[in-house]
């Protein structure tokens, strides 16, 4: 797991490509932040306030303690968004009871239609203590800009609804919400738990 690893960023270029036809883009290019991300240009990360599943207002301070495995998607995402959730939970059941020290949050992208009962559905699909979190819009783009995440609207071909293009990174964060690094996506769960292992095993007495 290194920011810079030219593995990460082919990954990155392939499951993350930018529609032409992109609405409502984040401020910066997919390719920008990536840069930022890559090279290790900015801080990432920082504090936020947004709505959990079970409709609770939730901070970073929530967390304090926990390593943090952060994930921006969307739940009507067909592929990508769902295999890496998927990757995650397994990670953490790999982890075993040491895994308890790590909290996995997936941060919605789409306020407009992942409301907390809709991501109560989603997030118990793919582990039992996934934690989704949404917020109105401009939350959403204030932690999206912290976590350098790429987002924005496409229109489907029927011109009847929309999709999402965006970022793909798992983002690791320490008990102190520090930035650790991140997977790329498709990453598998082996090499995550091989990954988060190390870090834990500096808790143990």
């Amino acid at each position: 797991m290194r920011p810079r690893s030219a593995g990460a960023l082919l990954a990155t270029i392939l499951l993350c490509a930018v529609s032409a036809r992109a609405q409502d883009p984040s401020e910066r290019s997919a390719g920008e932040l990536m840069d930022v991300l890559m090279w290790n240009r900015e801080p990432v990360g920082g504090p936020f306030a947004l709505i959990d599943h079970h409709g609770k207002r939730r901070t970073e301070a929530d967390f304090s303690g926990k390593f943090l495995l952060i994930y921006f998607g969307f739940t009507y995402c067909p592929d990508v968004c769902p295999t890496d959730l998927q990757a995650i939970g397994l990670a953490l059941d790999q982890l075993g009871q040491a895994g308890e020290a790590v909290q996995p949050l997936f941060i919605t992208l789409d306020p407009e239609r992942d409301t907390p009962p809709h991501l109560a559905e989603y997030v118990s699909l793919f582990h039992p203590r996934l934690i989704g979190l949404s917020g109105d819009a401009t939350a959403i783009r204030t932690v999206a800009r912290q976590y350098k995440v790429y987002y924005a609207k496409v229109p489907t071909r029927d011109g009847l609804g929309y999709t999402l293009d965006h970022s793909g990174y798992i983002y690791l964060m320490d008990r102190v919400g520090r930035y650790l690094g991140f997977f790329p996506p498709g990453t598998p769960a082996e090499r995550m738990a091989d990954v988060i292992r190390p870090q834990l095993e500096q808790l143990q007495p």
